[in-house]
């Protein structure tokens, strides 16, 4: 007894998505790829890091510099070159008022009839002392007064060289990140352009996978396989047996 076997097809058109969605994965499986896929290369698509820009390597030079301004004879190169000439004048004017002074004690001792004696001696030792005392304390404020003003411009500068390097180095940063995001915006663009094949196809297979059933009608087709073909021996047999019914109506045989 023949069997009939009964086959469900999807809709054609759904049946043909599928055909063509195997298809294209057997040929990215098999590497059998579209023409413009040359195959995915990591190293396009690698993490780089941006180089530091010009303004982050001038303000890292010039920091290494700024210990010259935090050392001890640091307040030195900023010394005013006309401090001493200043200061010179200023202890030439007080030793010739100091003299104008002695020769006014010498002329009242004149006068007193003094001149000469022990007590104009003492007056004149007395007076020279004090006079000197003067002169040094004189010129030691006069030298701090340099030494003040000149450690005041090293501070200034070293804080306005601090805030220039800061500075350069803000603006220095902003420019590599902007360099990095472009490089991560090329790296990325490169992997989506290798990976767009896989991509289309996930894409085509989520919506493939979607679809409900019963969404688009099905196919029934029954398949019925032929009868087997009779051997030669039952072929014989049975035109044999034609023949001698045919014979024995035709009276052939008796």
């Amino acid at each position: 007894m023949a069997e009939t076997t009964t086959i469900t097809r999807p809709s054609p058109i759904i049946e043909g998505s599928l055909t063509a969605f195997l298809k294209s994965i057997d040929k990215l499986g098999a590497g059998a790829v579209p023409a413009n896929f040359a195959g995915i290369d990591p190293s396009q698509f690698a993490p780089t890091i941006a180089a530091e820009s010009a303004l982050q390597q001038q303000a890292r030079t010039a920091a290494g510099g700024l210990g010259s301004l935090t050392g001890a004879q640091a307040y030195q190169p900023y010394m005013s070159p006309y401090q001493q000439e200043v200061i010179d004048t200023t202890m030439t004017a007080y030793d010739q008022n100091a003299a104008m002074q002695q020769t006014g004690l010498r002329d009242s001792a004149i006068q007193a009839g003094a001149y000469g004696g022990g007590r104009e001696g003492v007056q004149r030792a007395m007076f020279d002392q004090q006079s000197n005392l003067g002169r040094g304390q004189l010129q030691a404020q006069l030298q701090a007064q340099a030494f003040q003003q000149a450690q005041a411009a090293a501070s200034q500068d070293l804080a306005a060289q601090q805030g220039l390097g800061t500075y350069q180095q803000s603006v220095g940063q902003a420019g590599q990140m902007q360099q990095q995001a472009v490089l991560d915006a090329a790296a990325t663009a490169e992997r989506e352009q290798q990976y767009q094949p896989f991509t289309q196809l996930g894409l085509i297979g989520q919506q493939l996978a979607q679809i409900q059933p019963g969404a688009f009608p099905t196919q029934t087709v029954g398949y019925a396989p032929p009868a087997p073909a009779a051997s030669p021996l039952a072929s014989a047999i049975g035109t044999a047996a034609g023949l001698g019914s045919i014979g024995s109506k035709l009276g052939l045989f008796g």
